[in-house]
């Protein structure tokens, strides 16, 4: 069954909310705003507003989507390319630095406060279900785990979480494909023997 098409008026309507939301959590901080504040930012009643989301929380949510969809298409792509070693594994994670240096200040504005925790966690969300599917798709199903699924999981989207939140810290000065590079060559290097299926280990 496929989706149905958002209405034009609908879409319209959540750009100009997730526009004025986050044009207020840079001028005011999440805290501060309100559904009132952006409501009257958007030029929409309450009633439009909440017919559209449950309250700031779900609209800072949905805010993520985008992030979501522009993820998994990136996962996508790089799987689809013929094996070439390791080049393909984790191919979703450039764009996840390039995005968080593209929004920086909003990065900056979130962190910190319970709008940090809401957008981190629906961040580590996102990236949890695409490693877990990039494995599910990768590994070898008939060999045995030599670490738990969900351990490999944990470990690599907390590692790029670190990471992120370390490169932001510091400004961003270093490009996006640099620290990406740096992050896979040690988080692949990390889960390849899962992803190969592969149980052999150093004393």
């Amino acid at each position: 069954m496929t989706s149905k098409p958002i209405d034009r008026r609908v879409a319209r309507t959540r750009a100009m909310l997730q526009q004025a939301h986050i044009s207020l959590i840079l001028t005011k901080g999440y805290e501060a705003t309100t559904v009132d504040d952006i409501c009257s930012a958007a030029n929409v009643g309450r009633s439009t507003f909440y017919a559209h989301y449950a309250g700031k929380d779900d609209l800072r949510r949905s805010g993520l989507d985008h992030l979501r969809k522009a993820l998994l298409d990136r996962q996508k792509a790089a799987l689809a390319q013929p094996e070439n070693g390791r080049d393909r594994r984790l191919g979703f994670s450039l764009a996840m630095f390039e995005h968080a240096r593209d929004h920086i200040d909003l990065y900056k504005a979130l962190i910190g406060g319970r709008g940090g925790e809401i957008a981190l966690g629906t961040i580590r969300k996102i990236l949890a279900d695409l490693v877990r599917n990039e494995l599910a798709a990768t590994t070898d199903k008939t060999a045995p785990d030599t670490v738990p699924r969900e351990f490999a999981v944990r470990y690599v989207v907390g590692a790029l979480m670190a990471v992120m939140t370390w490169w932001l810290d510091g400004g961003a000065k270093l490009p996006p494909d640099r620290v990406d590079a740096m992050f896979r060559q040690l988080a692949i290097n990390g889960i390849v023997g899962l992803n190969d299926g592969s149980s052999s280990q150093t004393a």
